[in-house]
């Protein structure tokens, strides 16, 4: 039996899995990143896991690749662009490819990770039959993968789809990419933390904001709350929703996507955060667009899309 390994490093956790050509996920685990330490310790504990898994499967199996989703991850070069946001400075301009050889001397393949995401749900969830739309990753910060005619779309050197760095406000909060006023500042889990921490400092009085932590907000938590009428949780994920909004009319109007579909963390918010988006959305795209994009959520197991995408990545290479 072949098989793939599929991997989805994010700046918070990593996930990775072993996937069969049918799209079955035979084995499944999630670590910490550690992001900001080097990429070695990452890597060794990852493998000692997948060397176990590999031990567990009785039927002879063969590992025909690996497949890698990774922020600034460029499919072209297989290396990791410089000054990730959201990975520490032992990520950048790594030749991320060769560094996994040295554990499994098999094809890898790395792309950004929001581009591996938008093929899982292209080929297994909420994107079958679609052939342009956007991915949203809400994670730790905010990633696009962009599919047009079937396609996913690199640009010319292979960093399209960096819809989290739009500027959203000339002089807002400066982002770790070094610009001011990104998309993702605002939306994306340290968004939810500069928004919660920016109505304490307006509304000092509030009981329900001053249990939160200013930093690693409980998205759970801001849910529950929403949906027993806490003004402040109501608030804030209006605010959040509108700002995302904004940013999805400039891509629309770019694009002409037929949907725009999110996975990661923030967006367990659902309706609670995508209602408000939608409305925003529609109040600053073209006229003739009003109404005729949507905005779904993704259909996948937690953690699934990108690493089921990165592993079709392999499938398609052998097909060659």
């Amino acid at each position: 039996m072949d098989y793939a390994l599929g991997i989805d490093i994010g700046g918070t956790n990593t996930v990775f899995g072993i996937i069969d050509k049918s799209g079955n996920v035979l084995k499944k685990k999630s670590i910490l990143t550690f992001g900001q330490g080097p990429v070695k310790e990452l890597l060794d504990r990852l493998f000692h896991d997948v060397y176990v898994w590999e031990s567990e499967i009785k039927n002879e199996v063969k590992l025909a690749g690996i497949g890698i989703g990774v922020p600034n991850g460029n499919y072209h070069t297989g290396m990791i662009n410089p000054n990730p946001p959201n990975l520490g400075i032992s990520w950048g301009s790594l030749d991320l490819v060769e560094t996994v050889k040295h554990y499994r001397n098999v094809p890898v393949i790395i792309t950004n990770d929001a581009n591996a995401a938008a093929l899982g749900e292209m080929h297994f969830g909420a994107a079958k039959g679609m052939r342009d739309f956007v991915l949203i990753t809400l994670g730790t910060g905010l990633g696009s993968g962009i599919v047009v005619n079937g396609d996913l779309l690199y640009g010319h050197d292979g960093s399209a789809g960096e819809l989290g760095h739009i500027i959203l406000e000339e002089n807002g909060p400066k982002c770790k990419c070094g610009k001011y006023g990104c998309l993702e500042m605002y939306v994306s889990a340290k968004g939810l933390d500069r928004a919660v921490k920016e109505f304490k400092n307006n509304h000092p009085d509030d009981t329900f904001l001053a249990g939160l932590p200013d930093k690693n907000v409980n998205g759970k938590e801001m849910d529950d709350a929403y949906d027993r009428g806490e003004d402040m949780a109501i608030e804030i994920y209006s605010y959040i929703g509108s700002m995302l909004g904004k940013g999805l009319a400039q891509a629309a109007i770019l694009l002409s996507p037929e949907a725009f579909i999110f996975y990661g963390g923030i967006s367990k918010a659902g309706d609670r955060l995508l209602k408000t988006a939608l409305t925003s959305m529609n109040e600053n795209v073209l006229d003739h667009q009003k109404g005729r994009i949507t905005l779904k959520l993704s259909e996948l197991p937690d953690g699934d899309a990108c690493i089921l995408g990165a592993t079709s990545l392999i499938w398609d290479e052998i097909k060659k």
